[in-house]
């Protein structure tokens, strides 16, 4: 891997335009699904809003060019249909050449620190629907936490409403992550129960004046058949972090199979598995599908 970090730096520093050529260059996904009829994201936007941790070491996702290698490995296993990340990393993994055929989904609102005072408050400050389109990407994730008892949630509801417009009028998927979220101890919860997540479903669905394009991202929790019947919009199931690897694959092996559920979108679980093979947790995972 050094050599291609060491063309990563040379890139950046004495040929910055080399990451919109290799955009330009790059051989896009026919299908946001796999031969296997899902999609198979691989998620890696957590640095960005500062929760590097996995585990018991805070600091996993710290090392960049680790987080690289080991998106290198994820993406080169049969089956792994996308990424999705903040402009920093996917440029990084464009110029080591490794999305030609491969969906691709930037990450838009990573303002809301983890652990921060203002974390309901998640401004865009990452990718806008025009950067993705003029980069050639397939679409922008949302991250979209409604807290009843926080003033900031008018404004975060119609910043995601914003962008869901913007993605739709370019016809460009708007991946919309929501939670119902409480303060709990000075810090965010989200509300993991099934009424709880139907509730969120419900609201997100409503976002927008178009939603034909929109896709939502959930998370995996008992009852899913109730979750994935408060919508029609196609939902991706998000992995997060894993405790019971075994119990994990379980679950979502079960919410695959309704009718909505076209895929998974997994990052920690996958590129930190115990035991460290990215590649026999990445297999596993597609083997799902």
């Amino acid at each position: 891997m050094s050599e291609k970090l060491n063309r990563i730096a040379a890139a950046r520093v004495n040929d910055p335009g080399a990451i919109a050529a290799a955009a330009a260059r790059r051989i896009k996904a026919t299908s946001l699904l796999g031969e296997h009829g899902k999609a198979m994201i691989i998620a890696a936007d957590h640095p960005a809003r500062g929760a590097n941790g996995v585990g018991d070491d805070p600091n996993a996702m710290a090392d960049r060019f680790e987080l690289l290698d080991r998106l290198c490995v994820a993406l080169e296993r049969p089956g792994v249909t996308g990424v999705l990340a903040t402009a920093d990393i996917l440029e990084d993994l464009l110029l080591l050449g490794v999305l030609d055929g491969k969906s691709v989904f930037g990450s838009m609102n990573r303002g809301g620190l983890a652990g921060s005072v203002f974390e309901i408050d998640d401004r865009f400050t990452g990718y806008d629907a025009r950067t993705i389109a003029e980069m050639g990407f397939d679409g922008g994730k949302m991250l979209t936490r409604i807290a009843l008892g926080d003033p900031a949630t008018p404004s975060v509801l119609e910043d995601s409403a914003r962008a869901v417009n913007e993605l739709n009028d370019r016809r460009l998927i708007a991946m919309v992550e929501p939670f119902i979220s409480t303060w709990q101890d000075g810090k965010i919860r989200n509300d993991l129960s099934t009424d709880g997540v139907v509730k969120s479903v419900t609201i997100a669905s409503g976002l927008g004046r178009r939603t034909a394009y929109t896709w939502l991202k959930l998370p995996v929790v008992e009852n899913m058949e109730r979750v994935l019947a408060a919508s029609t919009l196609p939902a991706l199931l998000l992995g997060g972090e894993v405790k019971d690897a075994e119990a994990a694959f379980a679950s979502w092996g079960r919410a695959l199979k309704q009718p909505t559920a076209q895929g998974l979108v997994v990052g920690r679980s996958l590129l930190y598995p115990a035991g460290g093979d990215v590649a026999g947790a990445v297999d596993k995972a597609v083997g799902l599908l």
